[in-house]
């Protein structure tokens, strides 16, 4: 997975994602703890309403981003997105009304969703062959992971020594050192031949509509029957993550009766479970189809959420503990082993031009699952308990599984970019020119062939 780093432009594009993670975690660490300033017992729901407009700035932000995006040097648009959040995250201990908070959670994350987007579109394009990238994606799930486990104990480390307001000149740097890591990279352009002018026509159409290629990018995910399920998968794993980010302190301290400190010890369950499998996935990717992967590691959340479930309807004894950390452990290394290899198809899916509006898409529809799931893990949790949250989650997490399972027919040929079919097509000797047809002639065979491709095109996935 390491040789990947003697890149020397992923190497720089992965250390500005990291360091901005890092940032990232100790805003939230820091943004905990002035919201409890402000509103005191209230903290909470200011806290949950925060996270909400983080998915509606995700939702809402990205695909504009990514329809503009082919106006913006992409180097540029990543520097600029962190200058932004830096801005931000200066501007955040200075705020005295929770209506400030609001807002200023709105342009961080509406600049995250600018950054992530472009990042995600750029790496295919530095690292364009596909075991390469395969270890790419997996060391940034790593990433996010040791920043959910990192970020904490820094933040605990630094609150030992300092207030919590100077987090936020951390979270600050972290922004800093990667808009500098991202302009010393050399970000590639996309591949000749697929950008938007060599997109089709309904690309040329859409060129100067920020509004149309925001649609297109969705249309890009709808049209392959691999990403059509992705979006389903993204809601399965959205259900399963909700519960843990949700619940878990439900869990540890009430159903449990355990100490403040057993709740990061059960995040960092799920955190090592999806670590170890990003670890394994590259070697097994070689071996075993995505499909199978992403497929039976769905089933695996429905069944782990079954789990956490029973968990709450068993006997009481000192196994619980235990088995609430293994149930925490497989639902991280499902939703590892559904989202790492993600990335793969919407490469194979998506023309190498049109990647960032595919990407940006992909980012807003699979944080609207999140919308969704939140609440739904949150308040049926409040008013029927854990029991019924968890068995709404996995019956959510089950139906998008076989759903997805339905729509994504396994392909009898290994799947290619669309470019590089192409690319083989344009290679192709052309045949002896014949005869042109008669005008009538010529329309009925159209009309054959288009009712022939209308009968084929659904059989044809990935």
């Amino acid at each position: 997975m390491l040789p990947v780093l003697r890149n020397r432009t992923y190497r720089h594009l992965f250390a500005a994602q990291v360091v901005a993670l890092t940032g990232t975690g100790l805003a939230t660490v820091a943004l905990g703890l002035l919201a409890y300033d402000l509103a005191g017992p209230r903290a909470g729901s200011v806290l949950g309403t925060a996270l909400a407009i983080k998915m509606v700035a995700y939702v809402a932000v990205a695909p504009a981003v990514g329809a503009l995006a082919h106006r913006l040097p992409r180097r540029a648009l990543m520097a600029g997105s962190d200058l932004a959040r830096a801005a931000v995250a200066l501007s955040l201990p200075f705020v005295d009304r929770v209506w400030q908070v609001y807002l200023l959670v709105f342009l961080l994350q509406a600049a995250s969703a600018a950054f992530t987007p472009t990042f995600q579109a750029v790496i295919p394009d530095v690292l364009p062959d596909e075991r390469d990238y395969t270890r790419a994606l997996s060391l940034s799930r790593l990433a996010y992971d040791l920043e959910s486990l990192f970020s904490p104990a820094l933040a605990a480390a630094l609150l030992a020594v300092t207030t919590y307001d100077r987090l936020f000149l951390g979270t600050a740097a972290g922004f800093l050192a990667s808009a500098v890591l991202v302009l010393s990279a050399v970000v590639p352009r996309p591949a000749a031949g697929t950008g938007t002018a060599a997109a089709g026509p309904e690309a040329g159409r859409h060129a100067g509509h920020a509004h149309a290629r925001a649609a297109a990018g969705v249309r890009l995910l709808l049209a392959a029957p691999p990403l059509r399920a992705l979006l389903l998968l993204n809601l399965a794993v959205a259900a399963a993550g909700s519960l843990v980010t949700v619940n878990t302190v439900v869990y540890v301290r009430d159903l449990l009766g355990r100490g403040t400190g057993d709740v990061a010890l059960a995040l960092g369950a799920y955190g090592a479970g999806s670590m170890a499998v990003a670890l394994a996935l590259p070697r097994l990717l070689d071996r075993v189809p995505d499909r199978t992967v992403m497929l039976r590691a769905a089933a695996a959340l429905a069944a782990a959420l079954a789990a956490a479930g029973a968990l709450t309807a068993a006997a009481p004894g000192p196994w619980r503990w235990p088995a609430l950390l293994a149930a925490w452990a497989a639902l991280g290394a499902a939703g590892s082993a559904v989202l790492t290899p993600a990335g793969r198809l919407v490469r194979r899916a998506v023309p190498a031009g049109r990647r960032t509006e595919a990407f940006a898409a992909q980012f807003s529809l699979s944080h609207a699952c999140w919308l969704l799931t939140y609440p739904l893990a949150g308040w049926v949790g409040a008013t029927a308990g854990l029991t019924a949250a968890a068995a709404a989650l996995g019956v959510l997490a089950a139906g998008s599984a076989l759903a997805a399972a339905a729509l994504w027919c396994p392909s009898p040929e290994p799947a290619t970019e669309p470019a590089a079919a192409a690319a083989r097509e344009a290679d192709r000797p052309s045949p002896r020119p014949e005869p042109a047809p008669a005008p009538a002639a010529t329309a009925t065979a159209a009309a054959g062939a288009g009712r022939l491709h209308r009968l084929l095109a659904p059989r044809h996935g990935h």
